[in-house]
């Protein structure tokens, strides 16, 4: 049949989380750091995420797609409801890392001087022609990281300028202010370190997309890090 059906735009898609949220259905999922369609029979094509979605990546149209089906919905929505009891969304998940935290305590070594070599670090504030990009090795973190991974400074951040943000509370894509940073000054390289939860893919994406935008060929890697402070990729 045809009717009216969320279309995503995924280059608009920063990722952020906040249209699932809005979702009353449970028809949208964050995979892969982008916001997806998980049946469209969960779809009432009234368009509740549309105003929620920061970049404008959510449109309605008209289109042969499966029908409405409600009481497919209430059964997902119930399984949903079902699993958040013992989960929930992975970037609100209430967890304690005390007893990690314990037996670590340990192990920890003093500590060291801040590796923060600029200012401002904040994506959003950063100046695209600051003199400290000139040859330097970048690092794009999620903000969380910091609290999450007790070495970060001596990690990741050491001889690298540091970019800071969060694609969900600053409801933005950084692709273009990126993409204009690495057009415009000699980065030799880019690191990425983000968290593990969903909204996080954001930041991985707007690099991404910042770097085949730019047209500049330089290594970057991703590392993965958990709320409780463990390395998924590295």
């Amino acid at each position: 049949m045809k009717r009216n059906i969320i279309r995503i735009d995924e280059e608009k898609c920063n990722g952020c989380g906040l249209c699932v949220e809005a979702c009353h259905e449970g028809a949208l999922q964050i995979i892969d750091g982008k916001a997806r369609l998980v049946s469209e029979s969960y779809c009432d094509g009234l368009g509740a995420c549309l105003p929620e979605c920061p970049t404008g990546a959510i449109s309605i149209e008209q289109r042969e797609a499966a029908e409405f089906d409600e009481a497919a919905v209430e059964k997902h929505l119930a399984a949903k409801k079902a699993a958040a009891i013992g989960h929930g969304c992975p970037s609100a998940r209430a967890m304690s890392f005390a007893q990690r935290l314990a037996q670590k305590a340990h192990a920890e070594a003093a500590p060291a001087a801040s590796e923060l070599r600029q200012w401002p670090c904040q994506i959003k504030l950063v100046p695209v022609n600051a003199p400290f990009f000139d040859g330097a090795k970048l690092l794009v973190a999620a903000d969380c990281t910091a609290y999450a991974y007790a070495n970060m400074h001596s990690r990741f951040m050491k001889g690298k300028v540091t970019l800071i943000g969060c694609p969900k509370l600053d409801m933005v894509d950084y692709t273009e202010k990126l993409t204009e940073i690495l057009k415009h000054n000699d980065i030799r390289s880019v690191d990425v370190v983000r968290m593990s939860v969903p909204c996080c893919g954001g930041l991985e994406y707007a690099v991404r997309q910042a770097l085949i935008r730019s047209g500049k060929m330089i290594p970057w890697q991703v590392t993965v890090i958990t709320p409780d402070s463990e390395l998924l990729e590295d």
